[in-house]
């Protein structure tokens, strides 16, 4: 089973560009390319939040006619740009969303089973899973011991970068972090928000981030850092699940690069 994560997108309106220069929608629309074009083909696509970037459905309408070129399943979830119920006005056919409530569902469809989470705090850059969701995650994990892979926006861990520390998943990551660690089959946390590729051992097992398909944070490490970005290329997390080896994880960047060619 082979997966592409996609994640951060921050589509605008249609002709609006994020901070008045970078055209998002031609990003989005090159990693889209970019996955079609992918040999062997990925089974499904997960899109790990900041869909878009006011959760207008006018953003989300874009980001449809952008993403239908895609063969294969796409599974939605939120971010802290997004907003639930323009989200599921516009994909109501994607009938894994729930009608109301938070976007948390479960896929039992492939090798790996997929628990997607809601870490939106309306109004909030930082994530929160609350008891409810936790006590969902919880009932969820309890049902199967086949390996699981968790997908959600905000990471549960301090990634170094101090902007995005303080805005990372908050409320509820203790907890998280017990369930995980105590059932032991969740394979991977699959998370966005920090727009870099990310890995570490979290919970006892590993937990990474994924890039943006437009714009990345700028990679500084020092005490107290500001944000800033760079625009460094674009690129796409794939996840390839085999039997008796786990879940290998690759980075592919978007884009047109020399190659491939022999070693010699």
């Amino acid at each position: 089973m082979l997966i592409a994560q996609i994640s951060d997108m921050h589509i605008k309106p249609p002709g609006e560009l994020l901070y008045g220069r970078i055209d998002t929608a031609g990003f989005l629309e090159r990693a889209v390319a970019h996955v079609k074009a992918l040999d062997p083909q990925p089974d499904i696509v997960l899109a790990t939040g900041d869909l878009v970037e006011g959760g207008k459905v006018e953003e989300y309408a874009l980001l449809r006619r952008l993403m239908e070129p895609l063969d294969m399943p796409v599974y939605l979830i939120p971010g802290n740009h997004d907003a639930r119920d323009p989200l599921r006005e516009v994909f109501a056919d994607h009938a894994y969303l729930p009608k109301t409530g938070f976007l948390q569902y479960t896929i039992e469809d492939w090798p790996v089973r997929l628990i997607a989470l809601d870490t939106l705090v309306r109004g909030k850059t930082h994530g929160e899973l609350c008891a409810e969701r936790l006590d969902w995650l919880a009932a969820r994990l309890a049902e199967s011991d086949r390996p699981t892979i968790l997908f959600l926006h905000h990471p549960p861990f301090d990634c170094g970068i101090t902007a995005f520390d303080g805005h990372r998943l908050l409320e509820g990551h203790l907890r998280l972090a017990e369930l995980v660690r105590r059932r032991g089959h969740v394979e991977r946390a699959l998370c966005g928000h920090v727009h870099r590729p990310i890995q570490v051992r979290w919970a006892g097992t590993m937990a990474s981030v994924a890039p943006s398909t437009a714009h990345q944070a700028t990679l500084d490490l020092h005490d107290g850092a500001p944000l800033s970005m760079m625009m460094e290329p674009p690129g796409v997390a794939l996840h390839l699940w085999r039997p008796g080896a786990g879940l290998i994880t690759h980075m592919s960047y978007v884009g047109n690069y020399e190659g491939p060619r022999p070693f010699r």
